[in-house]
């Protein structure tokens, strides 16, 4: 008995600091590339990142958790953002500017204590600038859908109304 809860608490320790060395060297990896970028000034292409305190301008928070022994100058939350410019997101808090809220939810397992633990479910309100531009070839369907079968007909031949019989040998 005490033996396997000897072993059981060794195996939580292990994956407790293997999630620790695994989130230190994704931090390192994300500290590394922005100096890298900054470097060169070439501006750093946006993807889902994170980073201690709030997130930067342009990217919205859609996770939160307190990390002390990560972030260990000032602010001890650790969060995670994505680019703002989705047609959908799903953020912690309200919803960024240019979205509505179409749901929400607590979620504090994910988003902490901040607003109780929202999760808000925004959406675009100006879609029309990610759909195409049918004065720049883009096609809207319908009506511009090409030739279709007329309506009722599919695309296959419908099956027969009786199966034959069975031949006899």
């Amino acid at each position: 008995m005490v033996m396997t809860n000897w072993l059981a608490q060794l195996r939580e320790r292990r994956w407790g600091v293997a999630t620790g060395v695994v989130l230190l060297a994704l931090l390192s990896y994300v500290s590394v590339t922005e100096r890298v970028y900054a470097a060169d000034g070439i501006e750093e292409p946006k993807s889902i990142r994170k980073t201690c305190g709030v997130c930067p301008e342009g990217y919205a928070t859609t996770g939160r958790t307190n990390a002390p022994e990560l972030c260990k100058d000032g602010d001890p939350v650790l969060v995670q953002c994505v680019p703002v410019g989705g047609n959908m997101l799903s953020v912690c808090g309200s919803c960024p500017e240019g979205y509505s809220e179409v749901g929400r939810s607590n979620v504090p397992s994910r988003c902490g204590s901040v607003d109780g633990g929202l999760v808000s479910q925004c959406q675009l309100q100006q879609m029309g600038s990610s759909l195409p531009d049918p004065s720049q070839g883009g096609v809207r369907c319908p009506p511009d859908c090409g030739s279709t079968a007329a309506p009722g007909q599919g695309a296959s031949p419908p099956p027969p109304k009786f199966r034959p019989s069975p031949e006899s040998k």
